[in-house]
């Protein structure tokens, strides 16, 4: 049987918030099979709880921002990210602030985190979301669409302007049983341009970017001193980011997403047009063994 999963313990962490630039404090603790992942604003008069869902997104603006009774959560998409890569069915997350911290602007210190509390498996099978058909949405020259796949695989182009976004790989296809999330994926960094840095901040964005937790590029280079982790860390991070969005559907997607220029505003309305056609997708879960296709296996036994 395919299982559900949660953490064994408790985990902390504290950094600031990408956007934000405030201190923010997040603590993981394990939660009940079937509880799915939920928020927890633990800094407000009366803290406010919501579960992870596609149609809570209140702002994709650079990046994912969720809201439930006037409580927000930004920039969940690495969290989500590490969540999905490692198969993080059921968490609570408490927040003392309306942002994630960035970190280092990966997923990868989240993954480290889950790691040192330790995953377990939970006597419940995991549900998955199959799809029955192809679903495909469009924004001017954008479009994303998902198609049936026995697995997870996504493939991203990205088209940027700039001399080494354009020497960079940017196109890549990751089919997640034949690749591992934490060893090719996580690790990729949010990046952005210098000439925007002004733009950003005066509309109350990137005030805690640096070049400790995003890649930075001037008008011809990239000025963090340590260079790219991977020879293609752009569009991998657009690929780390899609899956954190695609995983606000509170369970894993089996599907074979293909996408043009797409970014957290396209992937959330490809993930409510999927979960909004109820012809699109029906439950999958495997319990024997031996009728679970060996994708799905090799899913489950990659990503740790």
């Amino acid at each position: 049987m395919i299982k559900q999963r949660s953490i064994k313990t408790l985990v902390r962490a504290t950094g600031v918030g990408l956007h934000s630039g405030q201190k923010v404090a997040i603590t993981l603790r394990p939660a009940p099979p079937d509880t799915g992942i939920f928020f927890r604003r633990v800094d407000l008069p009366k803290p406010v709880s919501f579960r992870v869902d596609p149609h809570r997104v209140s702002d994709t603006r650079l990046c994912t921002a969720l809201e439930s009774d006037g409580a927000r959560v930004a920039t969940v998409e690495h969290l989500m990210s590490a969540l999905a890569g490692l198969g993080i069915d059921n968490l609570f997350i408490d927040i003392d602030a309306s942002e994630l911290p960035i970190l280092d602007g990966s997923a990868a210190p989240f993954v480290f985190l889950l790691q040192s509390a330790g995953i377990e498996e939970q006597n419940a099978p995991r549900r998955f979301i199959g799809l029955k058909k192809t679903v495909r949405v469009e924004d001017g020259d954008k479009w994303a669409e998902i198609a049936p796949y026995v697995g997870f695989r996504l493939s991203f182009k990205i088209d940027f302007e700039h001399p080494v976004l354009q020497r960079s790989g940017n196109e890549i296809s990751i089919d997640f049983a034949e690749t591992s999330y934490v060893k090719e994926i996580s690790r990729a960094r949010t990046f952005g341009f210098m000439q925007e840095v002004e733009y950003l901040r005066a509309n109350g964005l990137a005030l805690g970017g640096s070049l400790d937790n995003a890649i930075v590029m001037d008008e011809f280079r990239i000025l963090n001193a340590d260079g790219l982790r991977y020879a293609d860390e752009f569009v991998k991070h657009k690929v780390l980011d899609a899956v954190g969005d695609f995983y606000l559907a509170g369970h894993p997607l089996l599907g074979a997403i293909t996408a043009y220029k797409s970014g957290h505003g396209l992937n959330n309305k490809l993930l409510c047009a999927v979960i909004d056609d109820a012809e699109a997708w029906e439950w999958a879960t495997f319990i024997d063994p031996a009728q679970t296709p060996q994708a799905l296996l090799n899913l489950v036994t990659l990503p740790i």
